[in-house]
Protein backbone atom coordinates (compact mmCIF):
# COMPACT_ATOMS: atom_id res chain seq x y z
CA UNK A 1 0.00 0.00 0.00
CA UNK A 2 1.20 3.51 -0.81
CA UNK A 3 -0.12 6.67 0.85
CA UNK A 4 -0.20 9.38 -1.81
CA UNK A 5 -1.58 12.05 0.52
CA UNK A 6 0.04 15.42 -0.11
CA UNK A 7 2.67 16.10 2.59
CA UNK A 8 1.04 19.46 3.39
CA UNK A 9 -2.32 17.77 3.96
CA UNK A 10 -0.61 15.18 6.17
CA UNK A 11 0.99 18.03 8.14
CA UNK A 12 -2.45 19.57 8.74
CA UNK A 13 -3.82 16.17 9.81
CA UNK A 14 -0.97 15.77 12.30
CA UNK A 15 -1.58 19.27 13.70
CA UNK A 16 -5.31 18.52 14.18
CA UNK A 17 -4.56 15.20 15.91
CA UNK A 18 -2.04 16.95 18.20
CA UNK A 19 -4.51 19.71 19.11
CA UNK A 20 -7.07 17.00 19.88
CA UNK A 21 -4.65 15.07 22.11
CA UNK A 22 -3.76 18.31 23.92
CA UNK A 23 -7.45 18.99 24.62
CA UNK A 24 -7.47 22.11 22.46
CA UNK A 25 -10.47 23.02 20.38
CA UNK A 26 -9.60 23.41 16.72
CA UNK A 27 -10.94 25.70 14.02
CA UNK A 28 -10.53 24.56 10.43
CA UNK A 29 -10.66 27.27 7.79
CA UNK A 30 -12.04 25.58 4.69
CA UNK A 31 -14.94 24.84 2.38
CA UNK A 32 -17.74 22.63 3.67
CA UNK A 33 -18.05 19.37 1.75
CA UNK A 34 -14.55 19.52 0.26
CA UNK A 35 -12.86 16.09 0.52
CA UNK A 36 -9.77 17.53 2.21
CA UNK A 37 -11.94 19.29 4.80
CA UNK A 38 -13.90 16.12 5.52
CA UNK A 39 -10.67 14.15 5.93
CA UNK A 40 -9.15 16.79 8.19
CA UNK A 41 -12.24 17.04 10.40
CA UNK A 42 -12.08 13.26 10.77
CA UNK A 43 -8.62 13.52 12.34
CA UNK A 44 -10.02 15.24 15.43
CA UNK A 45 -10.84 12.96 18.37
CA UNK A 46 -13.44 14.72 20.53
CA UNK A 47 -13.08 12.17 23.35
CA UNK A 48 -10.72 14.57 25.17
CA UNK A 49 -13.58 17.03 25.56
CA UNK A 50 -12.66 19.32 22.69
CA UNK A 51 -14.32 20.04 19.39
CA UNK A 52 -13.41 20.98 15.84
CA UNK A 53 -15.26 23.78 14.06
CA UNK A 54 -15.37 24.70 10.39
CA UNK A 55 -15.35 28.34 9.29
CA UNK A 56 -15.37 29.62 5.72
CA UNK A 57 -15.32 33.39 6.17
CA UNK A 58 -15.26 36.28 8.62
CA UNK A 59 -19.01 36.00 9.20
CA UNK A 60 -18.55 32.42 10.40
CA UNK A 61 -15.84 33.62 12.79
CA UNK A 62 -18.16 36.30 14.20
CA UNK A 63 -20.90 33.71 14.83
CA UNK A 64 -18.61 31.01 16.26
CA UNK A 65 -19.17 29.88 19.84
CA UNK A 66 -16.27 27.97 21.40
CA UNK A 67 -16.04 26.37 24.83
CA UNK A 68 -12.66 27.73 25.88
CA UNK A 69 -11.10 30.58 23.90
CA UNK A 70 -7.87 30.13 25.86
CA UNK A 71 -7.33 26.59 24.47
CA UNK A 72 -7.95 27.20 20.79
CA UNK A 73 -5.97 26.63 17.60
CA UNK A 74 -6.61 26.88 13.87
CA UNK A 75 -5.53 25.08 10.71
CA UNK A 76 -6.36 25.72 7.07
CA UNK A 77 -7.41 23.74 4.04
CA UNK A 78 -4.31 23.67 1.84
CA UNK A 79 -6.02 24.74 -1.40
CA UNK A 80 -7.57 28.03 -0.30
CA UNK A 81 -6.96 31.54 -1.60
CA UNK A 82 -4.18 33.20 0.39
CA UNK A 83 -6.08 36.51 0.35
CA UNK A 84 -9.31 35.01 1.71
CA UNK A 85 -7.47 32.89 4.26
CA UNK A 86 -5.50 35.86 5.56
CA UNK A 87 -8.71 37.78 6.24
CA UNK A 88 -10.21 34.84 8.15
CA UNK A 89 -7.02 34.35 10.18
CA UNK A 90 -7.00 38.07 11.03
CA UNK A 91 -10.64 37.79 12.19
CA UNK A 92 -9.79 34.74 14.33
CA UNK A 93 -6.80 36.45 15.94
CA UNK A 94 -8.84 39.57 16.60
CA UNK A 95 -11.72 37.65 18.18
CA UNK A 96 -9.58 35.05 20.00
CA UNK A 97 -6.23 36.70 20.92
CA UNK A 98 -4.88 33.52 22.56
CA UNK A 99 -5.49 31.36 19.46
CA UNK A 100 -2.60 29.23 18.28
CA UNK A 101 -1.89 28.20 14.75
CA UNK A 102 0.71 26.82 12.41
CA UNK A 103 4.11 28.48 12.46
CA UNK A 104 3.94 28.67 8.70
CA UNK A 105 0.99 28.96 6.32
CA UNK A 106 -0.43 25.62 5.28
CA UNK A 107 -1.43 26.89 1.83
CA UNK A 108 0.21 24.80 -0.87
CA UNK A 109 3.04 26.65 -2.64
CA UNK A 110 1.81 25.37 -6.02
CA UNK A 111 -1.64 26.77 -5.20
CA UNK A 112 -0.07 30.11 -4.29
CA UNK A 113 2.03 30.14 -7.49
CA UNK A 114 -1.10 29.55 -9.59
CA UNK A 115 -2.96 32.31 -7.76
CA UNK A 116 -0.07 34.73 -8.34
CA UNK A 117 -0.02 33.81 -12.04
CA UNK A 118 -3.77 34.42 -12.37
CA UNK A 119 -3.40 37.84 -10.72
CA UNK A 120 -0.78 38.75 -13.31
CA UNK A 121 -2.79 37.29 -16.21
CA UNK A 122 -5.98 39.04 -15.12
CA UNK A 123 -4.19 42.39 -15.47
CA UNK A 124 -2.94 41.52 -18.96
CA UNK A 125 -5.93 39.70 -20.52
CA UNK A 126 -9.50 40.41 -21.55
CA UNK A 127 -10.70 37.01 -20.30
CA UNK A 128 -9.24 34.15 -18.25
CA UNK A 129 -10.05 30.51 -18.98
CA UNK A 130 -9.29 28.11 -16.15
CA UNK A 131 -9.01 24.50 -17.25
CA UNK A 132 -10.11 22.29 -14.39
CA UNK A 133 -12.90 20.32 -12.81
CA UNK A 134 -15.96 22.14 -11.43
CA UNK A 135 -15.50 20.25 -8.14
CA UNK A 136 -11.86 21.35 -7.80
CA UNK A 137 -11.32 23.91 -5.06
CA UNK A 138 -8.15 25.11 -6.79
CA UNK A 139 -9.88 25.64 -10.14
CA UNK A 140 -12.82 27.47 -8.59
CA UNK A 141 -10.56 29.75 -6.54
CA UNK A 142 -8.57 30.67 -9.68
CA UNK A 143 -11.75 31.61 -11.55
CA UNK A 144 -13.02 33.62 -8.57
CA UNK A 145 -9.67 35.37 -8.20
CA UNK A 146 -9.64 36.50 -11.85
CA UNK A 147 -13.20 37.80 -11.49
CA UNK A 148 -12.27 39.67 -8.29
CA UNK A 149 -9.48 41.29 -10.28
CA UNK A 150 -12.15 42.56 -12.69
CA UNK A 151 -11.51 40.13 -15.55
CA UNK A 152 -14.26 37.81 -16.81
CA UNK A 153 -13.27 34.21 -16.10
CA UNK A 154 -14.68 30.82 -17.03
CA UNK A 155 -14.07 27.31 -15.76
CA UNK A 156 -13.50 24.85 -18.60
CA UNK A 157 -13.61 21.13 -17.81
CA UNK A 158 -13.11 19.97 -21.39
CA UNK A 159 -13.31 20.92 -25.06
CA UNK A 160 -17.10 20.55 -24.96
CA UNK A 161 -17.24 23.57 -22.63
CA UNK A 162 -15.71 25.87 -25.26
CA UNK A 163 -18.21 27.95 -27.22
Amino acid sequence: MFDATCPLVTKVHIEVARYSRDGRECILIGHEGHPEVEGTMGQYDASNGGAIYLVEDEEDVAALQVRNPEKLAFVTQTTLSMDDTSRVIDALRSRFPAIGGPRKDDICYATQNRQDAVKQLADECDVVLVVGSPNSSNSNRLRELAERMGTPAYLIDGAEDMQ
